[in-house]
């Protein structure tokens, strides 16, 4: 298999990263630049993709654009990422986005292929090796309730169905996140069981860096072990929750909380024909 050696046969090597809260590294908070034990909130985070970047660095001379944005959708990417990373010229570009989307009552399933597929032809045109994924089930993941998982399991699956369209328009590099066995272990995740833990990152920068290994790119493979991060503290887990994390589940319960009205009578009004014929046979 042919080595990839960076832009124009140099070692030199350009990363884009661009995507939501996962790329932007919550949930593995590391020192402030001036090495202080910063509260999660204030401090920094560093993540998969920056993992990533640091084992890249040890075969080329890497430039890394980290333009993601917690929250971010795949239109936001497309409005507010997609320019900064293209001027950046990447070898490599990571495309990890549409989780959000599937969350909120404006979901548009159409728009969300568009933006994917526009962003992803963009980032190809211009040389980059896509890196994506294929998503796993955040709901049942999370705990949610059935009425609300099913629906969202729906959307997930219109997700991955896009992906499933760049990979075979475009190709690169993706992993199927349903299919890795860490996702089972609670050690992965964050308190919220949303975003990775530092463990969790590490081993989705570490599954990453097989699947470049494998077409071509010469990586070593993250360590597994934690390092450099701030160790757990349910002091700060605690700290972002109040913060950040019940805020953020309080405006997604408001936003599809009608939703979710709806889609329960739905399914009650397509029982209850059901129970009444069994009742009469």
């Amino acid at each position: 298999m042919t080595s990839h050696s960076g832009s124009s046969g140099s070692r030199y090597l350009r990363y884009a990263a661009l995507g939501d809260s996962t790329t932007v590294g919550i949930g593995d908070p590391v020192p402030g630049a001036d090495g202080r034990q910063l509260n999660r909130l204030r401090g920094e985070w560093r993540g998969w993709a920056r993992l990533l970047a640091e084992s890249l660095a040890t075969s080329y001379d890497v430039s890394f654009c980290n333009v993601a944005i917690s929250g971010a959708t795949a239109a936001i990417v497309r409005e507010q990422q997609l320019a900064d990373a293209l001027a950046h010229r990447p070898d490599l570009a990571s495309l990890i986005v549409g989780v959000n989307d599937t969350m909120r009552s404006t979901w548009d399933a159409g728009r969300v292929r568009d933006d994917l597929l526009t962003v992803a032809s963009r980032l190809d045109a211009v040389g980059a090796t896509l890196m994506t994924v294929r998503f796993h089930d955040h709901g049942a993941m999370i705990g949610l309730p059935r009425m609300i998982s099913r629906p969202m399991s729906a959307r997930i699956d219109h997700v991955n169905a896009v992906y499933d369209e760049i990979h075979d328009r475009w190709g690169g590099v993706r992993l199927d996140l349903a299919g890795r066995a860490e996702l089972h272990r609670r050690d992965c995740w964050s308190i919220d069981r949303f975003h990775p833990s530092e463990v969790g990152h590490r081993a989705l920068a570490r599954a990453f860096a097989e699947r470049l290994d494998s077409h071509g790119y010469d990586v070593v493979l993250p360590s597994l072990e934690s390092a450099g991060g701030l160790p757990p503290s349910w002091k700060r887990d605690l700290g972002w929750m109040v913060a950040e994390g019940a805020p953020w589940m309080g405006r997604r319960a408001k936003d599809l909380g009608p939703w979710v009205g709806r889609r329960a009578w739905e399914e009650m009004q397509q029982l209850l024909p059901r129970r009444a014929t069994n009742l009469v046979g």
